[in-house]
């Protein structure tokens, strides 16, 4: 058995894959992210869940893209984890932006950008990554991702500067207790996934005038620092991954004209197109 995973903060995709590369069965659990959670946390989530402990020891290979594994340090605490837990495989573990450049390029030259619960982009040469700057995750970077408009609409609201009429949907929609929030950000676990839970908001108002400028705003923030540096030409196809750029497609595509840019792709959920790409490679060696 092969188990492929696309892995965010708040959510992780499971695939299993006979020897023939057909599908048995896809799950979900709970986000796996090594920069924020513990060796132990991670572990404690990946046991929890039934369908993995039942099968964990047919499994043969693990290849697992996640967030938060841009680091050697944390890129070994996830394989680890899997390799205690998974006794029997081979474990690889990536980045979330390879599983990406897989999903949207089809192996060629391209821009891959992520707009989920955190946020990234590459540019990928048609044989390398190339990342222009190391990301610092949520408190300091993550420009246009979940958690990077959950602190805007946070800090709106307490600031007034949200409509009221928006204000008063906010306040029916989440318990706004500053003692709560304050809980949340500085003593339980993901922060980030907690911040990008209040970015589910905007989905529900995307018609709103208020929502559509913090949105434009937080974007043409992200093709600031995250696409115009890699200074390629306007022909290299640019592709976006997540939620947030599914759901704001129009307004996504609208600020890359700004920048003279056109978008080739967007896909919500990069899973079924890593699926393709792996059913394609005739063994791990050739990865």
């Amino acid at each position: 058995m092969i188990l492929l995973a696309d892995g965010g903060s708040t959510k992780v995709d499971w695939i299993a894959l006979d020897d023939q590369k057909k599908e048995l069965f896809r799950i979900r659990t709970k986000g796996l992210n090594p920069a924020i959670l513990s060796k132990e946390e991670l572990h404690e989530r990946v046991d929890k869940s039934f369908e993995l402990t039942r099968y964990k020891d047919q499994v043969k290979h693990i290849f697992f893209y996640g967030a938060g594994c841009g680091t050697v340090k944390q890129t070994k605490t996830l394989q680890e984890v899997f390799e205690s837990f998974f006794t029997k495989a081979k474990v690889h573990v990536h980045e979330d932006l390879l599983a990406a450049v897989y999903a949207a390029s089809g192996g060629k030259e391209s821009i891959v950008c992520i707009l989920g619960t955190g946020s990234n982009s590459c540019y990928y040469d048609g044989e390398k990554v190339h990342v222009n700057v190391v990301s610092l995750g949520y408190l300091l970077m993550d420009e246009a991702s979940g958690n990077y408009f959950g602190k805007k609409l946070i800090t709106d609201y307490f600031y007034k500067k949200m409509p009221s009429e928006i204000a008063s949907s906010f306040e029916q929609d989440y318990n706004l207790d500053p003692g709560e929030i304050k809980l949340n950000l500085y003593q339980k676990e993901s922060p980030n996934a907690y911040l990008g839970h209040f970015a589910e908001f905007m989905f529900q108002h995307k018609e709103h005038d208020y929502i559509k400028s913090l949105i434009e705003e937080g974007f043409s923030t992200f093709f600031e620092y995250r696409i115009i540096p890699y200074n390629q030409p306007s022909v290299v196809p640019i592709y976006f991954i997540g939620s947030i750029a599914f759901f704001f497609d129009a307004i996504l595509h609208k600020v890359a004209q700004k920048y003279g840019l056109t978008i080739t792709g967007i896909i919500r959920r990069p899973i079924d197109n890593l699926i393709a790409y792996h059913q394609h490679i005739n063994s791990p060696s050739d990865y």
